[in-house]
């Protein structure tokens, strides 16, 4: 007999369940969003712009203001590349006149009177007599004293060791 009554119990709770639920259905309505569904994207996730309040702001630049910003960068790098290749160019300008001012006063040297024959690597002076001609000397300016018996000095200088002279000073 206990059998019996927990089936029918069972059999009188399935009931009512299903009558609840059939209740329940009949009141419930289908879950309708309370936003319009223009304003709804598919997929946010897809979006250019945050869909929510914490997404992360992303800022559209406009392309002239991008352009802008990348030609002043190019602009400014340019001028610094330019600046560096004038400095280039100045040096090698420099050096060239080096260079030509040491084959002029080599070719005075080597029509020059002197009597020795010159070592490379030591110092000389190149002095101008009062008819013109060039002579090469040991004996430096400040060591003649008052009586300087040549009409103008004309230059320090070196012999290197691809007989050109080196020029050390050069009065102006």
């Amino acid at each position: 007999t206990r059998h019996l009554e927990g089936v029918v119990l069972q059999g009188v709770l399935v009931q009512i369940q299903s009558r609840a639920l059939s209740v329940n259905k009949a009141k419930l309505k289908p879950l309708e969003n309370p936003i319009d569904k223009d304003k709804v994207a598919e997929n946010p996730g897809l979006l250019e712009y945050a869909h929510s309040v914490g997404g992360a702001v992303i800022i559209v630049d406009d392309k002239s203001r991008i352009t802008a910003k990348a030609l002043s960068a190019m602009e400014e790098q340019t001028n610094v590349q330019l600046q560096q290749i004038k400095d280039q160019m100045e040096l090698l300008a420099t050096q060239a006149r080096k260079i030509l001012d040491r084959v002029e006063i080599s070719k005075q040297i080597y029509v020059a009177e002197m009597g020795f024959e010159p070592l490379i690597s030591h110092v000389y002076y190149l002095y101008e007599r009062k008819n013109g001609n060039k002579v090469l000397s040991m004996i430096a300016p400040q060591d003649f004293g008052s009586s300087m018996p040549f009409a103008a000095f004309i230059a320090q200088v070196k012999l290197i060791s691809d007989h050109t002279w080196d020029i050390l000073d050069k009065p102006m």
